[in-house]
């Protein structure tokens, strides 16, 4: 389909329109398309409804888009937007922290010298939920110092979660072709289902953290934000493989395979799929939503086995240690070995920072986790916590439901529908839904797709499977995909109810 730059940036430009603009694969000029996302971003993010989730755009992308194209390179010029907390060498890289403000390293994460290689366009770098959502127990999703407050497409007034939050609503908003995101505990997933998009979270060590800014070496990974399954495996084949600076994913090319094989000739037919039944919370609307999609499974042919399974405290407990005693240690050496930084140089440095920036940096929430991170300095305690929570997430968790129940991958609602914005009060997080926190623990692949809304507000259905097992996952997924029948919403770009 020949589409003109003109047609492509009236598009762009349009609110009434759909929210994702063409595929550049369905084009002739890569080029065009890359500006009509930075067209419609300037619409609708920086002006109009502001969504507020792009912090940084790249003006030469239409030029390196074009580029790519000719050159006939995987991704073919599709644009990419980066969480801002993965080192891009055109800007700084600032977690959304005003003490990294100025923080420009000039170099590419290995992930990003992967996407460029492939032919991925960095379109720019997405606000998040500052430092991944790790600096207080009473913060508000989608908010940074550097980027303010990130908003959901489908409800302004709605969270539009974290910590990928600015990923995610770029996505669903039609800002990019893709994001990457990254997540420690439901940072990709909770965004993904929450703006109605798909999100994978791949087995940690699948993509290289290296000049990622860490929380944990236990759980943190990339992953690819997308609007459906074929192009959140198409760029997860462009970013993922091993890095001899990155331990955990020394096996990740022995794994890694072109995860759009297979996808289009997926079928349910004969799978056994564990179904988390107390995991849909206390909503009859969700748990509706849920069954619904249990339905369409089941009429693609999936075999449903209702598996009994509800968190372990102890799990959960144990990770909490685990997240505090890694958070310091990681924190402090990639302050340390930042280029041009001259402080901070610390988590010290970063709570002294915050308290003399209070305005700016503590004026809707503190920094309670970064101060307990510094007293979490018994390696004991941690590695009994450490060992002790991946063994109730894999080996007496995911790993163990799968083989007693003999399912492929066990599924559940991701979450319950996206609360309202209170940057005073903090998040309404409501608990009892999904599996989240066991996929991340574990490190084991964990995909999202959309199942349709409530009252106009997206759920994800989530798919999780066994280590190394990202291909299969994928594939499962893309079949659900199609075997959906429910109705998916198309962000409004208005306040909840309006």
């Amino acid at each position: 389909m020949d589409i003109s730059r003109s047609t492509i940036a009236a598009l762009a430009l349009s609110l009434a329109g759909p929210a994702t603009l063409p595929d550049v694969a369905s084009a002739q000029d890569a080029g065009a398309v890359a500006r009509a996302y930075l067209d419609r971003i300037a619409a609708l993010d920086d002006a109009g409804p502001q969504i507020n989730a792009v912090i940084t755009t790249n003006p030469d992308a239409p030029e390196q888009a074009a580029k790519a194209q000719a050159a006939g390179l995987p991704l073919n010029g599709r644009t990419v937007l980066v969480k801002d907390n993965i080192e891009t060498k055109e800007w700084p890289t600032t977690a959304g922290s005003l003490a990294l403000a100025d923080n420009a390293t000039g170099r590419d994460a290995p992930l990003i010298v992967r996407l460029r290689a492939a032919g991925g366009v960095v379109l720019g770098k997405t606000n998040l939920s500052e430092w991944a959502n790790f600096r207080d127990d009473n913060s508000t999703s989608g908010w940074s110092g550097v980027g303010g407050l990130t908003r959901n497409p489908h409800a302004t007034d709605r969270t539009a979660c974290g910590s990928s939050s600015g990923s995610g609503a770029a996505v669903a908003a039609g800002f990019a072709w893709a994001a990457i995101g990254t997540e420690t505990d439901g940072s990709i997933v909770c965004p993904a289902s929450i703006n109605g998009i798909v999100g994978f979270k791949p087995t940690v060590g699948m993509v290289s953290r290296t000049l990622v800014v860490p929380i944990s070496v236990s759980q943190d990974t990339a992953g690819p934000m997308a609007t459906s399954v074929y192009d959140a495996a198409l760029l997860l084949t462009a970013i993922s493989g091993s890095d001899p600076d990155d331990p955990a994913t020394a096996e990740a090319d022995a794994h890694k395979v072109d995860f759009t094989a297979g996808l289009a000739g997926a079928s349910l037919k004969g799978v056994r799929i564990g179904v988390l039944r107390k995991r849909t919370g206390p909503r009859a609307d969700v748990a509706a939503l849920f069954d619904h999609a249990l339905g369409d499974l089941r009429a693609a042919g999936a075999v449903l086995v209702d598996v009994d399974w509800e968190p372990n405290p102890d799990m959960n407990r144990d990770e909490f240690t685990v997240l505090l005693f890694e958070f310091r240690e990681g924190v402090d050496a990639y302050l340390a070995g930042l280029p041009e930084q001259e402080e901070p140089r610390t988590l010290a440095d970063l709570v002294m920072f915050n308290t003399d920036h209070a305005d700016g940096e503590l004026r809707w929430f503190g920094q309670a986790l970064f101060e307990l991170a510094q007293k979490a300095t018994d390696r004991e305690a941690y590695l009994a916590a450490r060992a002790n929570s991946q063994r109730l997430a894999r080996a007496e968790g995911i790993d163990k439901l799968l083989a007693d129940n003999d399912v492929a991958v066990l599924i559940a609602p991701t979450n319950n529908p996206a609360w309202t914005i209170d940057l005073v009060n903090g998040d309404h997080f409501t608990g009892g839904v999904g599996a989240t926190g066991l996929a991340a623990v574990a490190g084991y692949p964990h995909l999202t797709v959309p199942m349709g809304a409530v009252e106009g507000l997206p759920i994800g259905l989530s798919i999780v499977g066994a280590k190394w097992h990202d291909a299969q996952v994928l594939q499962l997924g893309a079949a659900y995909e199609r075997a959906r029948t429910a109705d998916l919403h198309t962000p409004e770009f208005k306040r909840w109810g309006e």
